[in-house]
């Protein structure tokens, strides 16, 4: 096995793994992925004024779309960039295509994507943050600071290592070997499921990338979820204050 985190070995693993992801995650994670998406929603700042445009980051199947329109149905418009065309094109096929003139897809390395500076006024993303590494987090806490507009609001969710719950050798016994049993002997798949335990694993959580959001100047909130089996952060890009102008 390469470099689990070389972007076209994720590309290749999520295309693999497109067709059934969406039925997989569910029935796998007990129904929390959805929930957890649901919970990354709630805890983003309310979004400045009404059509507000902005990124969904290595989007996925997109399912954090419905919570996020259905909380903001003012929202202007989502930019989906994502790695895999295969996971983006299942999606729209079978949960979005009453969305799509509100969807575009931008189908890149999120890291090496070339997203403006200052144009959006929200960032969310969700069961991303895994497949990157310490040195791939950082980039992405500078890619997110340059992009958000002053005042912009952001919030990111992902799967993560529950360290100190009395529970923690049932969830990781759950991720590295019932996961990959379920795919060897139902899925008959080449062990691209099996990487979502990996990839969390390895993460741990989402505080590290809490501190390197402080550090580009960013408000961040960290929170975890159920016992941190899953772990967030959320906050905005602080606007500059306005100088009262001279009498």
């Amino acid at each position: 096995m390469g470099d689990i985190y070389d972007p076209q070995f994720v590309k290749a693993v999520f295309d693999r793994c497109s067709d059934r992801y969406i039925t997989f995650s569910l029935i796998c994670s007990f129904g929390f992925t959805e929930r957890w998406r649901k919970q990354c929603v709630a805890a983003m700042p309310a979004l400045p004024g009404g059509g507000a445009r902005g990124y969904d980051l290595m989007a996925g199947t997109g399912e954090v779309w419905p919570h996020l329109l259905k909380r903001f149905d003012d929202v202007g418009a989502i930019t989906a960039v994502d790695i895999s065309s295969g996971m983006h094109r299942r999606a729209m096929e079978r949960l979005h295509a009453h969305r799509a003139h509100r969807i575009e897809f931008i189908e890149d390395d999120v890291l090496a994507s070339d997203l403006p500076p200052e144009s959006a006024d929200f960032v969310i993303s969700t069961f991303g943050l895994k497949t990157f590494n310490p040195e791939q987090h950082a980039r992405l806490a500078a890619l997110l600071a340059r992009v958000l507009k002053p005042g912009g609001v952001f919030s990111m969710i992902e799967a993560s290592d529950p360290k100190g719950w009395w529970l923690r050798p049932l969830y990781l016994l759950h991720l590295k070997v019932v996961l990959p049993l379920i795919e060897r002997t139902l899925l008959r798949g080449a062990q691209d499921f099996a990487m979502i335990g990996t990839y969390s694993t390895n993460f741990g959580n989402a505080a590290e990338i809490a501190a390197m959001l402080r550090a580009h100047g960013l408000e961040v909130k960290f929170t975890k979820y159920f016992f941190g089996c899953a772990t967030g952060v959320a906050g905005r890009k602080i606007a500059p204050m306005v100088e009262p102008s001279a009498k």
